[in-house]
Parts: C-alpha cells; structure tokens; sequence
C-alpha cells in the first residue's frame, strides 16, 4: 500500500462482504450504511464471511484504489457483538491487525501453534 505523508481516518466495516465486490460495490456500503464521506483519504476496511482476507479502500487523489490481503493459515479477529456499524482504528491498531494480531481485546493471536505478541 502506497505511503500515506499524513495518518489518515481508518474506519473498519464491520459486517463481513461477498468479495466479488470491487471498488464500485464496497464504496456503495460506504455510502449506503454510513454517513462517512469516501473522497477524503480515509481507509476504508472489509473482510469476507470467512475472516481470513481483507480488502482496503482509500482515495489517493487521483482515483479509488484497492488493497488486497490473504491470510494463509489464520483469521482476523473481527468485532461481531457490537451494535456499531462502523468502527475507527488508530494508525497502529491497522499495523497490528495486518500483522496478524487481533485488535479486539488486545490479546494476541494464534498462528500455526505459534502464540504471536
């Protein structure tokens, strides 16, 4: 993901998506579910049904652009209890997530046996 020169908003969506959704499709949600404006240079985060992939929308501007990761052998801690819609992160909650850990709670992970803190 390119560099950002200032932290940007981070909001993570908390329902899961179908992931055949592309940058139209997950800027809809945005638009739809929530009140948040899509050209500020917020990231925008999603994760599919099965927790184990995310996908990132931000405005570069210049246009939309979308990020894409995978988890081979793990899932992303994702709140699911919450009545919120939508939940804001701090620019170290998303290295932490992307890493790996999990961000609700603040305990940590388990990949491959390996307890990850």
């Amino acid at each position: 993901m390119k560099r950002m020169l200032t932290d940007p908003d981070i909001y993570l969506y908390r329902e899961s998506v179908d992931f055949r959704k592309s940058i139209n499709g997950l800027a809809a949600i945005i638009e739809n579910d929530t009140d948040l404006a899509l050209g500020t240079g917020a990231l925008f985060l999603f994760t599919n049904k099965q927790r184990d992939k995310i996908k990132i929308l931000y405005w570069d501007k210049t246009g939309f652009a979308l990020w894409y990761k995978r988890l081979e052998k793990a899932k992303y801690k994702w709140p699911s209890k919450e009545k919120l819609q939508v939940f804001r992160l701090s620019q170290y909650e998303l290295e932490q997530l992307l890493s790996g850990f999990t961000i609700i709670g603040h305990k940590p992970l388990k990949i491959n046996g390996l307890t990850m803190t």
